[in-house]
């Protein structure tokens, strides 16, 4: 099995277990981490005795804590967009298409980036201090990794609208209400309620498993133009002075001042 600088990998039973392990960094994705959990989940997707994935976070305080500001606040418009086709590319889409089921488990904070990333994800299981939201217009952006695509679809429009235009952080037992995560669990049943689901999968028959993922994915085909939106309009934000503001902000521990409607 390869080893990875930011991942923490193994086996149990016909589970892969994959860990993001930045816990100093509250495990905030960056490119290299999209790129090592694109090749992890590959290399599970083909490997024939694995039959399920639980994703999560090192650590009680975050899955992921979104993703790492300092590395796209200096970004251009061009950048930007690059960023987020090149994310969902690489991970975003790759994981929702595979026929191995992945099983979110949701540990602490899933803010931006660790939201999208849990939602990419076919099942979703949270601890019961878990925190959620998209935050990103509080920096000058919007969700670049499927956020404004797939939240409305699991907690309809108005909800999703609601979280993503006020910031809003929703706890674990407001996200199990609007159908954003399948389960709440204590923090210590977190990992072993994700193995449970993951057994009650591997015993089924994996080629129809992964048909039933194909089938259900096939009811949003035609929706698959969002996506190409949301990359073009993430990539316009980083061309305003909001987007300047909010990341800089940000990065200097502040409160943003934005300027007039455009």
């Amino acid at each position: 099995m390869a080893r990875y600088e930011s991942l923490k990998i193994s086996d149990e039973n016909s589970t892969r277990i994959i860990v993001i392990s930045r816990p100093e960094k509250l495990n905030a994705l960056n490119k290299k981490v999209i790129s090592e959990l694109s090749e992890a989940l590959k290399a599970a997707e083909a490997d024939a005795a694995v039959r399920a994935i639980v994703l999560t976070g090192e650590g009680e305080k975050a899955f992921v804590a979104g993703a790492d500001v300092a590395e796209f606040a200096s970004f251009s418009k061009e950048e930007g967009k690059r960023l987020s086709a090149d994310g969902q590319e690489k991970l975003f889409s790759l994981i929702p298409e595979m026929g191995t089921p992945v099983i979110a488990a949701v540990n602490g904070f899933a803010l931006g980036g660790g939201l999208e990333l849990a939602m990419s994800c076919h099942m979703r299981v949270a601890s019961k201090h878990a925190v959620m939201g998209l935050p990103e217009v509080g920096l000058g952006v919007i969700p670049g990794y499927g956020g404004t695509q797939r939240l409305p679809r699991l907690v309809g429009r108005g909800r999703a609208l609601e979280m993503i235009l006020t910031a809003k952080k929703i706890d674990a037992e407001e996200a199990f209400h609007s159908g954003l995560v399948n389960a709440v669990v204590d923090a210590d049943e977190l990992i072993p309620a994700c193995m449970k689901m993951a057994a009650a999968i591997a015993r089924n028959s994996p080629t129809a498993v992964a048909a039933a993922i194909a089938a259900c994915n096939a009811a949003e085909a035609a929706l698959e133009g969002g996506y190409t939106a949301e990359v073009d309009a993430f990539g316009d934000c980083f061309d305003s002075p909001d987007f300047k503001e909010g990341t800089t902000a940000f990065l200097e521990k502040r409160k943003p001042q934005f300027g007039q409607k455009p």
